[in-house]
């Protein structure tokens, strides 16, 4: 593996575990502010967060490379509202998909196949984390940050729904439907 690839995935680490690190603050000052739906949202994907950082590290043993954990700073403990909370949310996705976009051309240019098949699905993943985020972000400005309209969207995503996206399914039951 190239040696500035190999940096730059260990690097990357970095943002995976802050990121689970600031959504499980996220699940708790959401928690706290009577929001239980969005707190259980937010903590799974704290929990995805770090699977990701697991899929990089299983990537770099099975290729007999050096893993290097990074140190996580403390994660902020407080927001002034759910709509702040949700653009932490939404400019923490861009910051990793800017990452994942350069360490994707690295191993392009360094024709290392196994490494951009892993981004590959890395890049995938990152439209949907930043497209959920600019969902429920777009829903919090539309709904305001309080009252009865914070609530059902805290109630969409208890059901496991994001709200304002359109899921495969959806799609399909529409097209069906001759919408």
């Amino acid at each position: 593996m190239n040696g500035e690839l190999l940096t730059g995935l260990n690097e990357h680490l970095k943002l995976e575990f802050r990121a689970s690190h600031e959504y499980l603050a996220m699940s708790i000052w959401l928690a706290e502010h009577d929001l239980p739906g969005f707190a259980q949202w937010m903590r799974q994907q704290s929990g995805d967060e770090l699977l990701h950082a697991q899929r990089i590290i299983d990537h770099l043993v099975e290729r007999d490379e050096k893993v290097s954990l990074p140190a996580v700073a403390a994660p902020p403990d407080g927001w002034s509202t759910a709509e702040a909370l949700c653009e932490h949310l939404l400019r923490n996705e861009q910051q990793v998909t800017a990452s994942i976009n350069g360490l994707y051309a690295q191993a392009e240019s360094a024709k290392d196949r196994p490494s951009t098949v892993m981004l590959q699905w890395f890049v995938n993943e990152q439209m949907e984390e930043e497209a959920a985020a600019r969902a429920i972000l777009g829903r919090i400005r539309l709904a305001g940050n309080t009252g009865v309209g914070l609530l059902m969207i805290d109630q969409e995503l208890a059901s496991g729904r994001v709200p304002g996206m359109v899921t495969a399914t959806s799609a399909e039951n529409a097209k069906a439907a001759g919408g």
